[in-house]
């Protein structure tokens, strides 16, 4: 696929000079830098930030609540 990017000059000739070194062309060096970043992307696992807190939980007698009464406290006051 043909595209057009801008990039600054000034890392243009440094890019150019580095495939010129390596005896690759410019072309070649860009599909290699994306490969590696795209590769190095791909092989980050997902991180759950901590979002804790410190206490003791529920409070208020709230751990003997079943399921029914959970919801209607989370709805209490909205209509449902």
């Amino acid at each position: 696929m043909r595209t057009s990017i801008e990039i600054p000059d000034s890392l243009f000739e440094r890019a150019r000079r580095l495939a010129r070194r390596r005896g690759t062309s410019f072309k070649s060096l860009v599909e290699e830098g994306l490969r590696r970043l795209l590769a190095e992307d791909a092989g980050r696992k997902f991180k759950l930030r901590d979002e804790s807190f410190r206490g003791d939980g529920l409070v208020g007698g709230g751990d003997r609540l079943d399921w029914e009464r959970v919801r209607d406290e989370i709805y209490a006051g909205r209509g449902s």
